[in-house]
C-alpha cells in the first residue's frame, strides 16, 4: 500500500533525528525511480538537473515548472522528496510565503529557501530581509500543519564569500526564524563542517558533498545529519549523453555507445 503524503513526511523527520543519511538528488521521473530502487530512503530535486532537463539554465525556471515537477517527483516516488525551491521564485515575504504555500502543495516533505539575490554586485538578500523570508516560509507550511520540514540556506560559498562568520550568522538567525535544517552549500573543509554543526546543534545540517571529498561515514563524524549532491548526477548523466552524441558528431563513429546501461535491466526497473 502506498504511503501516504503525511506518511512521507512524518518518516521524513525520523531520519533527521539521529544519523546520517545521502539525500541523492535526480533530475526527473525516471532518475527519481531509479534512485528508490537502489534502496534511498530519501530524495531531492536539483534546480540544476531539473532546469537542464526542460532545456534552460538553472535559476531560468519558474515557479509554475518547479511545482509541476515536484508533483511528478511525488507521485511517481513512495519514499519523501525534498524540494529545492530556490530563493522562493520571489523577493518579498508575503510573495515566498505564497509561493512556498504552493510549493507544499505538492506533496514534499521537505523545501529549503536560499539567500541569493542572483545579482553578482548585491549576491546575498540583506540580512533581515533573508531572515523575514525565512519567517514567511515557515507560516505558510505551518499555516495547515503540513509537517514539512523547512530547510535554511546561506550562498555566501556559492557567491566567493568565505567568511564562515557571515554564513553561521545568518544560519543561527534562520534556525531562529523557523528553519528545521540547515545549509550552506560550498563548505567543504572538515574545520568548516564542524563549525556549522556546532553553532546550529541540535539542529541538522545539510552537507552538499561537492569536493570535501568526504565519506559518509566521515561526514558523519563531524556531525552532518543528511549529504546531498546537488546536480552532479544530472552532469555525470549529461557526461555520458555529450560524449556519445560528439563522437557521432565529430567522428562519424558509434564506440561511446556501447557502454550504456542495458535496456533490459532498465525496462525490469520500471516495470
Amino acid at each position: 500500500m502506498p504511503l501516504t503524503t503525511a506518511d512521507k513526511r512524518a518518516a521524513f523527520r525520523k531520519m533527521h533525528e539521529s544519523g546520517c543519511f545521502v539525500l541523492p538528488n535526480p533530475f526527473d521521473v525516471g532518475s527519481a525511480k531509479a534512485l528508490q530502487h537502489l534502496g534511498f530512503k530519501a530524495i531531492a530535486s536539483t534546480s540544476a538537473g531539473f532546469a537542464w532537463s526542460i532545456g534552460k539554465a538553472d535559476n531560468h525556471v519558474t515557479v509554475d515548472d518547479v511545482c509541476a515537477h515536484l508533483t511528478a517527483l511525488c507521485a511517481a516516488v513512495d519514499i519523501p522528496v525534498n524540494a529545492d525551491f530556490e530563493g522562493g521564485f520571489a523577493r518579498e515575504p508575503d510573495e515566498v510565503a505564497a509561493n512556498v504555500a504552493r510549493g507544499v502543495r505538492t506533496g514534499v516533505a521537505g523545501l529549503s529557501i536560499e539567500d541569493s539575490t542572483g545579482d553578482k554586485a548585491n549576491p546575498l538578500y540583506d540580512r533581515a530581509l533573508a531572515i523575514e523570508r525565512i519567517k514567511a516560509a515557515r507560516t505558510a507550511i505551518d499555516a495547515d500543519n503540513t509537517g514539512v520540514m523547512l530547510v535554511g540556506r546561506c550562498e555566501a560559498f556559492l557567491w566567493g564569500q568565505s567568511d564562515l562568520k557571515l554564513v553561521i550568522d545568518r544560519l543561527t538567525a534562520y534556525a531562529d526564524a523557523g528553519a528545521d535544517c540547515l545549509y550552506a552549500p560550498g563548505i567543504k573543509t572538515r574545520e568548516d563542517i564542524a563549525a556549522v554543526v556546532k553553532a546550529v546543534q541540535p539542529k541538522p545540517v545539510n552537507l552538499l558533498i561537492g569536493a570535501s571529498g568526504l565519506s559518509l561515514n566521515e561526514a558523519a563524524e563531524l556531525g552532518v545529519r543528511r549529504i546531498s549532491v546537488g546536480g552532479s548526477l544530472a552532469r555525470m548523466a549529461w557526461a555520458g549523453f555529450m560524449r556519445a552524441a560528439r563522437e557521432m558528431a565529430e567522428k562519424g563513429t558509434f564506440a561511446e555507445l556501447a557502454g550504456g546501461y542495458p535496456g533490459g535491466e532498465l525496462n525490469k526497473m520500471f516495470e
